[in-house]
């Protein structure tokens, strides 16, 4: 009986210590890199296994770039961005132009992927009185606050005029009495 709880253990910690190699050695260890611009001045990166499911795990990615003129960025690691798993952005970095971009990941993924990225001058937004110049108060939400504000205070003095009324009601003045009953 003793030995069996020995082998037993032995097997947990083997299992154990062969989990860290799991998901990489489950998906085959290399991993795809698909690189683009992100429309302004950065770079997005989908990582995802050779067999095409999403890295569960984020990977330390690392980019360089080159640019026309002899302009360079990187190495800079890349973090996982919030859109999914497997999703990268290198946030704003290459300056405009043309550039030939490399990302690469470590072992135990072994994969590199380059791409030709053409970086531009971010845009922003009209602002949102030039949208609708004829909102005018509305846009400020002026609007929605006098209505609330207006609904409270009838509210509130039909609240009073209740009141009142049910009191007079319940304890009439002296004055209140009907004629003929003495009061």
């Amino acid at each position: 009986m003793r030995t069996c709880r020995v082998l037993a253990a032995a097997l947990v910690v083997a299992g154990l210590v062969a989990l860290p190699a799991g998901p990489a050695a489950a998906h085959g260890g290399k991993v795809t890199l698909t690189v683009a611009g992100d429309g302004a001045g950065g770079v997005t990166v989908m990582a995802v296994h050779a067999d095409g499911h999403r890295l569960d795990q984020p990977v330390r990615l690392t980019l360089t770039a080159e640019g026309e003129g002899g302009r360079t960025a990187g190495p800079v690691q890349i973090a996982p961005a919030g859109e999914g798993q497997g999703f990268y952005s290198s946030g704003p970095l290459l300056s405009p132009g043309d550039w030939r971009v490399t990302v690469s990941a470590p072992a135990p993924y072994q994969s590199t992927a380059t791409a030709q990225v053409q970086a531009r001058v971010a845009q922003s937004p009209p602002p949102v009185a030039a949208a609708r110049p004829e909102a005018g108060a509305e846009a400020a939400g002026v609007g929605r606050w006098s209505w609330l504000a207006g609904g409270l205070a009838v509210v509130a003095v039909a609240g009073v005029a209740l009141l009142w009324w049910r009191r007079r009601r319940a304890h009439p003045g002296p004055g209140d009495h009907p004629a003929g009953l003495g009061g």
